[in-house]
């Protein structure tokens, strides 16, 4: 498996980020060409040393790199990613891996 792991920071405006998020990019989101499976964090993102300064933790799984590539490159992915502009005004952070069992 392959893994997009998108780490939001915290918005200017966490009530407007949750809208969008919710009405918005998630349903562009989901139209990715192989996601497999699309999960978020729910309530605080905390680290061991106290609050983390992350608003949302958005996980994706694809079949393998090149599907997670291939999603990402389609239009529905170009979409989902130009959406960010729209609502991720703190920014975010994105990160792709391959998977394997421990």
């Amino acid at each position: 498996m392959a893994r997009l792991v998108v780490l939001y920071k915290t918005p200017k405006n966490a009530e407007a980020f949750d809208k969008h998020y919710a009405s918005t990019h998630i349903p562009l989101a989901k139209k990715v060409p192989g996601l497999r499976k699309y999960d978020i964090s729910q309530g605080p993102v905390g680290s061991p040393a106290g609050p983390s300064g992350i608003h949302l933790v958005a996980t994706l799984s694809f079949d393998s790199m090149d599907a997670l590539k291939a999603g990402m490159s389609s239009p529905e992915g170009q979409a989902a990613a130009g959406d960010l502009a729209n609502f991720a005004d703190g920014g975010a952070d994105l990160y792709m891996f391959e998977t394997k069992d421990a």
